[in-house]
């Protein structure tokens, strides 16, 4: 290789990169790859989802630097470099009807000018790859379909020196490759489901599996399953550290490690964009990048 593999990560809040790709990211940092994961807001908006720190009037009342502060942990755990967009989080409206989105949120952001910040980003970092979500979001909070609609005008817009000067917003420079995250995918949950069950264990899936089935979501296309399971322990450390959003004794730790390493030892992708030639399935982000790297 004549030059530096670099993998960059957009997400949409803090606690997104250890719950999405988290083992991949600790995997390619441990062979040398420069990972970058570029946060678009600050989760100012994010509830406090761990039982044990709900009512906790400073975490409430600080919630922004708190999520900064997990963030910064995370980034430590995981080895990787960490930059925030700037945008502001807006929530995940509930109700019937569904209240309109803050006014100054990222989801109401112009799409070209977000797009434009990240573009800064990705013309300084000059990643290769780059993995986010799919037009769903993976599911459907704004600020994950938002992440995904910069996220793929910026690939293109990155090389578009018309769109976006030079003189604005750097170099030129056009990635490679493009992924989204599709690591809760049904095959997947249905193996750790089974294996669960087979050995005699509660399975947490059981509602996740019904309520695909009630959704009525049609099942993407995996392309790309990296194998990531001697970093899994990494992963779940990571995600631990964003206390405020992640319970330790939850549902999310519920399968053993070792199981998981046994029954699904890989996370997935689905390549959305490739400007090189690859041949699928792929057990590599880098496929048909690192021989010409």
């Amino acid at each position: 290789m004549t030059e530096q593999l670099r993998l960059m990560a957009v997400h949409a809040h803090p606690d997104d990169e250890s719950s999405k790709g988290a083992a991949t990211m600790a995997k390619y940092v441990s062979e040398g790859v420069d990972v970058l994961v570029v946060t678009c807001t600050g989760g100012e908006r994010g509830s406090i989802l761990n039982p044990k720190l709900q009512g906790d009037k400073y975490i409430e009342e600080n919630i922004h630097e708190v999520r900064r502060k997990e963030m910064d942990e995370a980034r430590e755990i995981l080895g990787v470099r960490q930059e925030w967009l700037g945008f502001v989080d807006s929530g995940l409206p509930e109700g019937d009807p569904l209240p309109p989105l803050p006014e100054g949120c990222f989801a109401l952001e112009d799409v070209d000018h977000a797009a434009g910040e990240l573009v800064r980003k990705i013309r300084s970092f000059r990643p290769q790859v780059i993995t986010t979500y799919d037009e769903n979001g993976g599911y459907p909070h704004p600020d994950h379909i938002m992440t995904h609609k910069i996220t793929m005008v910026a690939f293109e817009g990155a090389a578009d020196t018309e769109k976006y000067p030079e003189a604005e917003y750097g170099p030129a420079y056009q990635p490679l490759k493009v992924y989204y995250n599709q690591g809760f995918n049904r095959p997947r949950t249905e193996a750790l489901h089974q294996a669960m069950l087979d050995r005699g264990l509660d399975s947490p899936y059981g509602e996740w599996l019904k309520r695909w089935d009630d959704s009525g979501f049609k099942d993407r296309t995996l392309t790309t399953y990296v194998p990531c399971a001697d970093f899994f322990e990494i992963r779940d450390k990571a995600l631990i550290a964003h206390r405020t959003q992640i319970d330790p004794d939850g549902g999310w730790f519920r399968v053993p490690l070792e199981l998981q390493k046994e029954v699904w030892p890989t996370e997935e992708y689905e390549l959305a964009k490739s400007l090189v030639d690859t041949s699928l399935p792929e057990d590599d982000l880098f496929a048909g990048i690192r021989d010409n790297a």
